[in-house]
């Protein structure tokens, strides 16, 4: 009998055998030379993944909250300002780290569910002189997406770097990080990155990058500080040995392997299929009868759906629709944990993947004793997923 459920949270996602396989290698030593060679490739790659052929990508050991304190730490000194575009529990946790470094923060907050409309940003970066606006593309709490193009825009007007938390995005919305002005891009590798968790990744552009060097303060933070992490990231793409801290040799080895994999997918392609995958599920959700945090569908996210549990169903609906195969998360947003769950769709998950969830799903349904259809949303979800 199978025993293994098909994880789909909003990560750790499901990942490639191949990058697997690249977890389980013996582990090499950080300098020898495959491991060199590894390492200055995926950070070539990140430059294409994150469509910033331009940018200083950093790989360090750590979470997506490093990678978060990687930022912060470098480019917020004790008296700036900060804006915070406030979309969920993730945009929160990013006005924490900024306050730690010594900025003021303001917050801009649409109602849960929602995201501020752009006419209140352009007006919010008008009412003082901020140093950083932070965007959170896609806050995982809410599966709500930020209009990061319009709002990195206006930022840049403004005279204020933009700091964007792709952790739920990068390398599954679309993000074109040097054409937009976009000046660090973050994720962590388990989520659309398709690794399993361990590494905290960044892009800085050429004006974050100036605006570090120009500090007049020591960076606070000795792990995260640039200082340290940037002659290992310079030597280690011009095929040097270098060391400063132990890296994560079999997670950067996978890492190499999963870039190279989306590079062959193509951006353009990887997008779309995010895409096509997430209005399947949304269409699914609402064929059940079940609402979304998202109030509105331009303001949802593509890479995983927050749907409302019906009228009637209560959080036990999880244990059902994982008796059926399929792990999906509870809700996390404090204001209302215990009104929905959330679907991650992301990576390498496919057609078959996202039908085997509806369908678990559809059985959970059926098991919390709630009336619907059955087949409604695999039929929905079909419709879109068909070529």
């Amino acid at each position: 009998m199978k025993g293994r459920k098909l994880l789909m949270i909003p990560g750790p996602i499901e990942f490639d055998p191949a990058v697997m396989e690249a977890m389980g290698a013996a582990t090499t030593s950080h300098v020898a030379p495959d491991f060199i060679e590894a390492f200055g490739q995926a950070l070539e790659r990140m430059r294409q993944v994150w469509l910033a052929p331009d940018g200083q990508p950093f790989i360090v050991a750590g979470s997506g909250t490093l990678a978060m304190d990687l930022a912060a730490a470098n480019l917020v000194e004790p008296g700036d300002r900060a804006l915070v575009i406030n979309t969920g529990y993730f945009s929160d946790r990013m006005a924490s780290i900024l306050e730690r470094y010594g900025a003021t923060v303001d917050h801009l907050r649409a109602p849960v569910g929602d995201r501020p409309a752009t006419k209140d940003v352009e007006r919010a970066l008008g009412q003082a002189d901020y140093k950083i606006t932070a965007i959170t593309h896609v806050d995982t709490s809410t599966a709500v997406l930020a209009d990061v193009e319009n709002w990195t825009r206006l930022s840049r007007q403004a005279g204020s770097l933009t700091i964007v938390d792709g952790v739920c995005s990068v390398a599954g919305e679309v993000l074109r990080q040097q054409a937009w002005g976009v000046d660090v891009a973050l994720t962590a590798s388990q989520k659309a990155v398709g690794v399993p968790p361990g590494l905290a990744l960044l892009v800085a552009g050429s004006r974050a990058m100036d605006a570090f060097r120009q500090r007049r303060y020591p960076v606070a933070n000795y792990y995260a500080d640039w200082n340290n992490w940037l002659p290992i990231m310079e030597a280690y793409e011009a095929r040097r040995p270098s060391y400063f801290g132990t890296p994560a040799v079999n997670l950067v080895a996978a890492l190499n392997v999963s870039l190279g994999q989306i590079l062959v997918e193509g951006m353009e392609a990887r997008f779309e299929r995010h895409y096509r995958m997430g209005r399947a599920v949304k269409a699914a959700v609402a064929a059940l009868g079940m609402g979304q945090v998202p109030l509105r569908d331009e303001v949802a996210a593509h890479t995983l759906t927050a749907p409302r549990y019906p009228e009637g169903v209560d959080s036990s609906l999880l244990g059902h629709i994982k008796a059926a195969g399929v792990i999906v998360a509870g809700g996390l947003h404090p204001a209302i944990k215990t009104e929905y769950f959330r679907i991650g769709h992301m990576g390498v998950t496919n057609v078959g993947d996202v039908l085997a969830t509806i369908g678990a799903i559809e059985q959970g349904l059926v098991a919390a004793g709630y009336d619907f259809e059955p087949g409604a949303g695999l039929a929905a979800a079909q419709a879109l997923l068909v070529d």
